[in-house]
């Protein structure tokens, strides 16, 4: 083994008899020969001192490794600039080290979990006697960028398991030590020396602190040890990291702006719902949130229905035995809930598709029956870690807008096409304009042959390839019984929300013994296409209400007009008025406060009302109404029914 360090190798004994001139192949296509135990910085310097300068890390062979590696074989070498995707996420995870070096220094006695680089940044979990705030990042950002100013060398030293063991025993870090003891005798562990701190990591890593310049400390949460409630419960220290001041300032900005918009902080304003402890991770839904909740589910209903579906209803509790034959107890066991009764193991569901195939299984089908399309708004009940739920976003009881399609094989390409035009259409009505589309391929953890996922995953690719411009692949991300097309929407703050899938599955209908009677009379396994269009109707909503500010369009506002009186005088028409409203099925109330209307008017706009309606002496008198938007446009005397006709074309 060879220790290396920074950028450049202690180089071994060499016997120089044996000198083989390793052979690379450079991105442009350029062949060249090198000599034995160059690495890959010295290939970047050898192409230009700018590629040096600005390179974090390099690929052998697709593979990313550290700068300091010699390159030993034949290979094809990349190398990756800190400006570069890889680059900047490598850098992100640099950071996350840099956080174990500065809080060491500032809490020696602090305990280190993990710190992998997440989108748009990284976190660090540790457990310390002190519990972290706000004031305390200032701090911890503040060592972060002493420790830059020293410009050290990161050393990268690989070891053995048995050597890693005893660097983090004798430096008291329990975490470190249950990591290393997973890993089998003999597998090689990079260890990276932060001068006196030390870390263990896959790597790679930038080579030099001078790389590491425009961060922030975000904020600090709870997390458990492995995400499992039984462990200890630890502290999360979230960053963001940037290549510029200006990537930097503009990506706080919308952090900050997310924060104004948070759907919970929303939520409780608006009187939307609630969460709390007795019940963590579930809604405790307002009248005017389950209003907002019930015009979603009663349009996607409508959609459902006109395009051929059957909806159905199915139990909250289901036998273990039928969850372990479908193969999702073995995979999400731990994920579960459960209750016993007459020495019978239940699980409450976490998803709807066994009960799907339930009702399937009833009756005689032939393939003159397919497709049979079976939706279900299914609540279902997930025992996420405490440390990951979110309010809406996640949560451990939820509704999917769940539906599985059981058809022939022969059917499958159109069926999965008319899912993709049906979503697009779905997500346009919100405003969702902007989509991208992935595909899922085979996990480590999978049922099924190989065979089998390979037609799977190539019949998704040709569908996605005749239906959409651009689509990326995600390998290893697919569901345990097959492949599946995932769409995530951009909102209003560019986030990327993942929300609908299409997971096409010959898996679990044969487990648990679904069939139909094809043309030839035989016994046939039907295929079964898993979707949901809005995922969760929880994390939904959440995701609306910051797209939109809490604004929601006029016709999914749980208060679409109030009308308020300047006076008492004027409360008799305004109860005409709003008898009209509801007459004609808007959404409307009175307020009828004795306040003056200034106040009232500003505290419905605050509320996010569409269209406050005003009546005072001059309405009266004309029979007309004067109206002020949330945006602030004001329309004085209008007649009633263009204003109504105004209306329905917005709903």
């Amino acid at each position: 083994m060879v220790e290396v360090v920074g950028s450049n190798p202690i180089v071994p004994t060499i016997n120089i008899l044996n000198i083989r001139m390793p052979k690379i192949t450079l991105t442009d296509g350029y062949v060249k020969d090198i000599s034995e135990n160059t690495t890959l910085y010295e290939v970047a310097k050898d192409i230009s001192n700018s590629l040096a300068k600005n390179a974090v890390a390099g690929k052998i062979n697709g593979e990313l490794k550290d700068l300091s590696v010699i390159i030993e074989n034949d290979c094809d070498i990349e190398i990756i600039k800190k400006t570069d995707d890889e680059g900047i996420d490598i850098i992100r995870h640099s950071f996350a080290h840099l956080i174990g070096h500065a809080i060491k220094q500032i809490y020696p006695n602090a305990k280190m979990a993990i710190g992998p680089v997440i989108k748009n940044g990284f976190y660090y979990d540790i457990e310390c006697e002190k519990s972290l705030n706000i004031e305390d990042l200032s701090i911890i950002e503040k060592k972060i960028n002493e420790l830059i100013k020293l410009n050290y060398d990161v050393i990268r030293k690989i070891v053995l398991p048995k050597e890693a063991l005893k660097v983090f025993k004798d430096r008291g870090e329990p975490y470190k030590q249950e990591i290393v003891k997973e890993i089998p005798e003999g597998e090689e562990i990079a260890l990276y020396y932060h001068q006196e701190y030390i870390d263990m990591c896959r790597g790679p890593h930038v080579p030099n602190t001078k790389f590491l310049k425009h961060f922030k400390l975000t904020k600090v949460s709870g997390a458990y040890w492995r995400g499992d409630s039984d462990n200890q419960m630890l502290q999360r220290i979230y960053g963001t990291a940037w290549n510029s001041k200006e990537e930097l300032d503009s990506y706080i900005e919308k952090i900050e702006a997310a924060e104004k918009l948070d759907h919970r902080k929303i939520g409780k304003q608006q009187g939307l719902f609630h969460f709390q402890d007795e019940a963590p991770g579930m809604v405790f839904w307002h009248s005017k949130g389950w209003t907002i909740y019930n015009i979603l589910k009663e349009y996607i209903r409508d959609i459902t229905l006109k395009n051929g579906y059957l909806e159905v209803n199915t139990p909250q509790i289901l036998d273990r035995k039928l969850w372990e034959k479908s193969g999702h107890w073995d995979k999400f066991g731990d994920m579960i809930f459960t209750t016993n009764s007459e020495k019978k193991e239940y699980a409450i569901k976490p998803m709807n598709c066994p009960a799907h195939v339930q009702i399937f299984n009833q009756g005689l089908k032939s393939y003159k029956d397919l497709p049979i399309k079976i939706s279900e708004f299914g609540l279902v009940h997930r025992n996420e870690p405490s440390g990951t739920l979110h309010g809406l976003m996640r949560a451990r009881q939820f509704v999917q807008d769940d539906a599985h399609i059981f058809c022939s094989e022969a059917q499958l390409s159109d069926e999965i096409k008319s899912l993709i035009k049906m979503t697009f259409s779905v997500y346009s009505h919100f405003g969702f304009n902007d989509i991208s589309i992935s595909m899922s391929t085979r996990p480590k953890k999978r049922v099924g042959n190989e065979k089998l996922w390979d037609k799977s995953e190539s019949i998704l690719k040709k569908v996605l390839s005749e239906s959409v411009e651009n689509f990326s692949i995600q390998d290893g991300e697919g569901a345990f019984y097959g492949p599946k097309i995932e769409f995530s929407l951009t909102d209003s703050l560019d986030r990327v929300w993942q929300c609908g899938t299409i997971q096409l599955d010959f898996s679990m209908p044969s487990a648990l013994s679904a069939s139909f009677i094809n043309e030839g009379g035989k016994k046939t396994t039907p295929v079964m296409i898993h979707r949901a269009i809005l995922g969760s109707i929880e994390r939904f909503i959440g995701i609306l209400i910051e797209h939109y500010g809490g604004k929601l369009p006029f016709w999914l506002s749980p208060k679409q007009i109030i009308i308020a009186n300047i006076a008492d005088k004027h409360v008799e028409f305004t109860r005409k008025i709003e008898k009209v409203f509801l007459d004609n099925n808007f959404r409307c109330s009175l307020d009828l406060r004795n306040e003056k209307i200034g106040y009232k008017i500003r505290e419905l706009i605050i509320a996010k009302i569409p269209y406050v309606v005003i009546i005072g002496d001059k309405e009266v008198s004309s029979g007309n109404i004067s109206v002020r938007e949330y945006d602030g446009t004001e329309h004085e005397l209008v007649s009633v029914d263009d204003f109504i006709n105004k209306l329905n074309s917005k709903k």
